[in-house]
């Protein structure tokens, strides 16, 4: 059998599940996670990353008022718990607010037509990381990369200078592309779970 550490970056899979209109949640992750390996193939681990909820207070853009953001990040150690999975989490730091659409109306201006702008960080050197360990412990044959960041881009080139087969995931609605499709080996085609949850909203 083929051994395979699938490595997923959060919140590209969430962005692509929710474009999709599908709940995004514990269950939904593990089983996406299985849909991706073929017959041949055993998983050694699934590398999720991810960030936990931003904790903190801000004031609101145009009211002023204090808004606290409420932590909500059990469900990553529920992942972590899971048969293959572990978790690496990065630091959300919290930008500002940014509006829902434009262009805004200046008359009737509100707190409700602004979500907050978070950044994610410290992400890419994690896999960076675990891909130097895996290389350097011989532990996978191949490895499934679901993200589309071409900071990874470094990190993917010294899997396959050290003989790794690389893989990259296209999704239903999303195929990658750009710069980031000559550093992939292969492609493989993604399917949703079939008894993934859609949210109703379109």
């Amino acid at each position: 059998m083929t051994r395979i550490i699938l490595l997923i970056d959060g919140g590209y899979l969430r962005a692509q599940a929710r474009r999709d209109h599908y709940d995004y949640s514990v269950d939904f992750i593990e089983d996406f996670a299985h849909t991706l390996i073929q017959k041949t193939e055993s998983f050694v681990r699934v590398i999720y990353y991810d960030c936990k909820p931003y904790q903190g207070d801000a004031a609101l853009p145009v009211s002023g008022n204090s808004y606290i953001f409420k932590s909500g990040g059990g469900w990553l150690d529920e992942l972590a718990s899971r048969d293959y999975f572990a978790v690496r989490t990065g630091l959300l730091k919290f930008r500002g607010w940014k509006p829902k659409q434009i262009p805004l109306n200046a008359d009737t201006l509100s707190d409700s037509d602004f979500k907050p702008d978070f950044e994610q960080k410290g992400l890419d050197l994690r896999i960076g990381l675990d891909i130097a360990n895996i290389i350097q412990v011989k532990s996978a044959d191949r490895l499934l990369m679901v993200s589309a960041d071409t900071d990874i881009i470094p990190a993917l080139d010294l899997a396959r200078n050290s003989g790794m087969q690389v893989i990259g995931v296209d999704f239903p609605n999303g195929p990658l592309h750009g710069e980031i499709l000559s550093h992939f080996d292969l492609v493989r085609e993604a399917d949703w779970p079939k008894d993934a949850v859609k949210n109703g909203r379109e």
